[in-house]
């Protein structure tokens, strides 16, 4: 059965994020599923518009693998205040499905009450968060929590999603296509 991920996206996203976050797992054979908080078409923090595939009112988490959440401060506040969201990665994080975040995102999963021991975040971000350590890596892996820092990291952070729904050789096979050779797993 194909793996699913949800990638909800509010106004003011980091476009780098979320277009590599979800261009880099549909090539390993996810199917990624933009959904739209503020509406169907979203725009990012330097006014790049996105069209959803669906209003995030129609999902169900039971319908995916793992939800994905790209930062870019504006559209993270709305993360953290939309109580769909909200409520969805709460349900991701009792189901023991992956929940992941990058950049200024985390913030959404520490009003959720999901991080775990460890976490990471673009930097200063972790000023906010007091729930969880901050932990200064690339990628940071705790329980079922996945985050990362920043736009730099995307495509990294993307191979690492797609390694852990669909195995280290589709990993490989997307690292290689990509030319991403810096990204290690």
């Amino acid at each position: 059965m194909k793996k699913r991920v949800l990638l909800p996206l509010a106004n003011g996203f980091e476009e780098i994020e979320a277009v590599a976050l979800a261009d880099t797992m549909r090539r390993g054979g996810i199917d990624v599923v933009i959904a739209g908080v503020d509406g169907e078409t979203l725009k990012g923090a330097n006014g790049i518009r996105v069209v959803s595939d669906c209003p995030i009112a129609s999902v169900k988490a039971s319908d995916f693998d793992m939800i994905v959440l790209p930062g870019g401060y504006g559209g993270t506040m709305t993360l953290a205040e939309n109580t769909t969201v909200q409520s969805l990665i709460k349900e991701f994080d009792t189901s023991g499905k992956c929940v992941a975040a990058i950049c200024a995102a985390p913030i959404a999963l520490d009003k959720a009450g999901v991080l775990k021991d460890e976490y990471t975040c673009y930097p200063g971000v972790q000023d906010s968060i007091k729930s969880s350590e901050f932990v200064e890596k690339m990628i940071v892996e705790s329980g079922n929590i996945l985050t990362s820092r920043g736009p730099g990291t995307a495509i990294c952070f993307g191979i690492y999603i797609i390694e852990k729904l669909m195995g280290k050789e589709t990993a490989e096979a997307v690292k290689g296509g990509m030319l991403a050779s810096y990204c290690n797993s």
